[in-house]
């Protein structure tokens, strides 16, 4: 590597969803592969100060970083790749530094000046670059949306102007394409990737990488036209079909030719260690006799995304036992038990609002009830506070979150949260930590009796009920270090009924799955 800090920054053109996060990911696995300290971080021009209230529907999981940062689900996959830790820093959203600009403004930090996007604005974004790039010898920035966004005009000067601020050589442009294949004619059209490339050399940047984006491969022909139209040297232009699976996708960008294009620009000539991602590959790819059957009782059916990190963990986890999962997805709102007893194993992940608890509730019942493997995230584990409660004997059992006038409140709102639940960056949000009881299942399949998860709730576990809740078939079996608040609940004598307040699931790795998902799919397939 030189002396310099290196800066690549990930736009795209045409279309949103295009691929530009699994793009950077991919690039900076290929850099960490060649022994280069990589970090990376997100620009979305959106006004949202964060990603907490953001529909999931539409944007698919909120990603939580240990620090307690709501971000979008991109993090998720920077982290799953490169395996870092991300922070507050490496998410930013144009609606939090307008916010503190507006502070500033009004505390009187301007001296009287004239507050505009530029270049306070591009000030901010600048900085933040900087600041997030900290400790590495490449920071990557992927800047989210479509290049000639409106909202997104700040962050494109502001990426130009980096250049005048670190050095043109110390930064690499990649502009991320999508070139449709056309049925009737039988082609491939590459003008909207042509018209794209012109708009971002409108805005004064022109691209030294571009990776074109396509279905199904595309002729050389097309790396040649886009080469001709752009200005990019033909070597830099990245065909990119879809892939197998996203794990694919740091081999395939390897393979293509960005090797030598990144050398040039990093100094780095030392060739790429991809066996990690060699061996991902095959573990998915593989063919494996034995095959298990998971249900996820979920809420947003239309948006896979909205829970792309467990079934990330659930994927990985069944790689690692070598077994095939089937994940059949059973709408929350509208199950029955003929769904429950074709599983071999249910997971109920984390949520907010009412609409299809009772489905998740009759889920944990059914697990406990039928020895079904279970795995309760967040709201999963309410779920299941709330069925052993009922089964108890306690009738109209509730968390105050759906029933604010339970006899039996349950589930009940974290103190100093009441009158704050439809507000941003108020939720119990980040890592903390948890004491697992001695020769607990949690504790057994951690291996260890301390561990920390990241959370993203509001509610907690009334313990006042902890009696009632263990008569119904749940024991408490981790808390917060001072004991007042529930992180883990499980269930004796059965083969593996666990859930947790946290979101394991962001923890979980590829290449090393989370144990909790792990111990579900071990005891999926020990039922067969």
């Amino acid at each position: 590597m030189g002396a310099k800090q290196k800066f690549i920054f990930v736009t795209g053109g045409v279309l949103s969803g295009v691929g530009k996060g699994i793009t950077a990911a991919s690039i900076g696995a290929i850099l960490q592969a060649k022994g280069s300290t990589v970090s990376i971080q997100k620009c979305d021009p959106y006004l949202n100060v964060d990603a907490g209230l953001l529909n999931p529907k539409e944007h698919g999981e909120c990603f939580v970083t240990k620090d307690g940062a709501e971000t979008d689900l991109d993090l998720g996959h920077y982290e799953r790749f490169l395996d870092i830790e991300l922070t507050q820093k490496n998410a930013t959203l144009s609606g939090r530094l307008l916010s503190q600009l507006i502070a500033d403004e009004r505390a009187g930090k301007f001296h009287g000046e004239t507050v505009q996007l530029v270049p306070h604005l591009t000030g901010a974004i600048k900085d933040s670059i900087q600041e997030a790039a900290n400790g590495s010898d490449v920071h990557i920035v992927e800047v989210g949306g479509t290049v000639g966004d409106y909202e997104g005009l700040s962050f494109i000067e502001a990426i130009r102007d980096f250049s005048t601020r670190v050095g043109r050589e110390n930064c690499f442009y990649v502009h991320v394409v999508y070139v449709p294949f056309i049925q009737t004619s039988k082609e491939f059209k590459s003008k909207p990737a042509q018209n794209a490339l012109n708009e971002l050399r409108g805005f004064g940047i022109v691209p030294d990488c571009v990776v074109v984006r396509t279905e199904e491969p595309a002729p050389h022909g097309i790396a040649a036209k886009i080469a001709r139209f752009s200005g990019v040297p033909e070597d830099a232009v990245i065909l990119l079909p879809n892939a197998h699976t996203v794990y694919e996708v740091p081999l395939t960008v390897s393979a293509s030719g960005i090797g030598t294009v990144l050398e040039r620009f990093t100094g780095n000539t030392r060739t790429p260690d991809l066996t990690k991602w060699r061996r991902l590959v095959e573990a998915q790819e593989a063919i494996y006799k034995k095959s298990v059957r998971v249900g996820m009782v979920a809420k947003y059916m239309d948006n896979e995304d909205t829970y792309i990190s467990v079934i990330e963990a659930l994927k990985a986890a069944a790689w690692q036992e070598k077994v095939q999962l089937d994940l059949e997805w059973l709408n929350a709102e509208e199950v029955d038990e003929s769904d429950f007893s074709r599983m071999d194993a249910l997971v109920v992940p984390g949520g907010f609002g009412e609409r299809g608890v009772d489905g998740k509730i009759r889920a944990a019942q059914y697990a406990l009830e039928h020895d079904t493997p279970y795995l309760g995230l967040c709201l999963g584990l309410q779920a299941a506070v709330i069925a052993a409660a009922r089964r108890a004997g306690l009738e109209g059992a509730h968390s105050t979150e759906f029933n604010p006038i339970t006899p039996h409140d349950v589930v009940y709102i974290m103190a100093g949260q009441a009158g704050k639940e439809s507000t941003g960056g108020t939720l119990r949000l980040g890592d903390y930590p948890a004491i697992l009881k001695a020769n607990s299942l949690a504790a057994r399949t951690y291996g260890e009796e301390e561990v920390v998860e990241r959370h993203r709730h509001r509610y907690e576990v009334n313990q006042r009920f902890a009696d009632d809740v263990k008569k119904g078939g749940l024991a408490i079996s981790g808390t917060s270090p001072d004991g007042k608040l529930v992180e883990f609940i499980e269930a004796a004598s059965h083969p593996y009924f666990i859930a947790t307040q946290a979101h394991p699931e962001f923890k979980s790795r590829p290449s090393r799955p989370h144990p909790l998902f792990v111990g579900l799919i071990k005891a999926a397939r020990q039922r067969q």
